[in-house]
This record gives structure tokens, C-alpha cells and sequence, in this order.
């Protein structure tokens, strides 16, 4: 009888097996609360808890791939990944046609960074010449004409932790991180330790694209990332990784 009712209940319920699959890229350059990998697979942070919530609400089998941040995009061109998620639109340097933008589901402020001590307010396009803390594959549109005319030099680290690790050490004087990695950062600090934002150099809305192809669950998982935003839930896996003893950082400047 025993056999005969787990036989049953085999037969009623999808195993995990049989679900589709959807092949999710993971930057290896992302940090907590982004992200952590451990064996080259990610285990917890806020991208890898919203994907995982987005794969169960449209029933599909998630397959991470980590890839260097600048393997992603010929990554999607070549069809290899079917979805790449903490995206700003005019990060792409191409479109790809085949490729269906979500709807915004976070919002990132990408700030300039300053250890503590230093209180003036920073009008970045008005800093001498000096290298400035930055991540490998990482586009910065407020700083790049800066770079451009030399007036700033980017020293690129592999990941956003490091370079607020290179920043804490003071290799250089600022760096660039977006908020939530700051304030993670910032929780292994005392008070008067902790680095301190001197201007918001960015917001902008971030979402996921999904490979359009009949033979993927596109529309499920676009459904399902609606219904994620729609609940709250994004919100809540933001707001179970962020910092609630840490303060918030100070913003110095106007958006630009």
C-alpha cells in the first residue's frame, strides 16, 4: 500500500528534473549582498535569492554560469546564456534583437567613495588628476568623459569589494561603488571607520533580459519577474540583506 501511494505521488508531482531549464548569468566580478559564489556556484545575496524566487513562480530549473564581466554579452550574442539580470539599458553597448527586457526591478546609486575623514563636498568633474577605484567591465557614464581627457584614471579591481578593500588601505583617495555594496562594506567597520559617500554620480533602473526563443519559457519567467515586483518581494530581498545598523551614506552633489 505504502509502495503503491509513493508511486502515486511520484507520478502527480514534476520532479526537478523535468522542469525547463533557463540558464542564468552570474558576473564573477559581483560581491555581496549581490551575490556569493562559492565552487563556482552562487549561494546566497540578493541577485541569486531574486532569481531563485523568479525561477520557482514560473517553474522553471535554474542553471547558473559564472562568467568574466566581459564575457557576458558575447555570452548572450552567441545564445550560451537564456538570461541576464542587474541590467541598466544603456549598459549594452549592443541590442541584441533577440533578447525581451523585464520590467525595473531595483534601483542602483552609484556613489563616490571617500574614506573617513574627509568631509568636504567632491564635485567630481573638479578633482585634480588622480586614479580613481573602479571595477573591471564596469561602465561609469558620469566619470567617462573624465577618463577620456585623462583629467581621471580608472584602477580597476575585479570585484566591487576589493575595490573598497584597495580604497580602505588607501592605494587611492576614491572609488566608486553602488550603495548596497557600500553599506555591506561597511558593516564589518566601527563608526568612525566607516567609508563615506561624497556624491551620487548615477540611478538608474536595473532589470533582467530574457532570450526570446519558442523553445525557452521566455514569457513565463517575464510573467513571473511582474509578479515578484508587483508583491513586494523584490523589496524584501533587498531589505533582509541590507545594513539596518549601518547609516545611511551621505550624498553630497546633485544627480547627474
Amino acid at each position: 500500500m505504502r509502495r503503491l501511494l509513493a508511486s502515486l505521488l511520484l507520478c502527480a508531482t514534476p520532479s526537478w528534473a523535468e522542469q525547463p531549464v533557463l540558464r542564468f548569468a552570474i558576473a564573477e566580478s559581483w560581491s555581496m549582498p549581490l551575490i556569493r559564489i562559492e565552487q563556482g556556484q552562487p549561494v546566497e545575496g540578493i541577485l541569486y535569492d531574486l532569481m531563485q524566487s523568479a525561477a520557482r513562480e514560473a517553474g522553471v530549473r535554474p542553471e547558473y554560469h559564472v562568467l568574466a564581466r566581459l564575457r557576458m554579452q558575447q555570452a548572450m550574442e552567441d545564445g550560451d546564456v537564456d538570461v541576464r539580470c542587474h541590467l541598466a539599458t544603456n549598459w549594452l553597448i549592443e541590442r541584441p534583437g533577440e533578447y525581451i527586457w523585464s520590467v525595473p526591478l531595483m534601483v542602483q546609486r552609484d556613489l563616490l567613495v571617500s574614506r573617513a575623514g574627509l568631509l568636504d563636498p567632491v564635485d567630481a568633474s573638479r578633482l585634480p588628476a588622480q586614479a580613481i577605484g573602479t571595477v573591471l567591465g564596469y561602465s561609469y557614464p558620469t566619470l567617462q568623459p573624465l577618463f577620456s581627457r585623462g583629467q581621471l584614471h580608472r584602477e580597476d579591481s575585479r570585484s566591487q569589494q576589493l575595490a573598497l578593500q584597495k580604497l580602505q588601505a588607501g592605494r587611492y583617495q576614491y572609488a566608486v561603488s553602488n550603495e548596497l555594496s557600500l553599506q555591506w562594506f561597511n558593516r564589518q567597520l566601527p563608526a568612525e571607520a566607516q567609508l563615506q559617500s561624497r556624491a551620487l554620480l548615477e540611478e538608474q533602473n536595473l532589470g533582467c533580459v530574457v532570450r526570446s526563443d519558442p523553445s525557452r519559457p521566455t514569457q513565463a519567467l517575464l510573467r513571473a519577474l511582474v509578479r515578484i515586483k508587483q508583491s513586494g518581494e523584490v523589496e524584501r530581498i533587498v531589505q533582509h540583506y541590507a545594513a539596518p545598523t549601518s547609516p545611511a551614506p551621505m550624498v553630497i552633489g546633485s544627480h547627474q
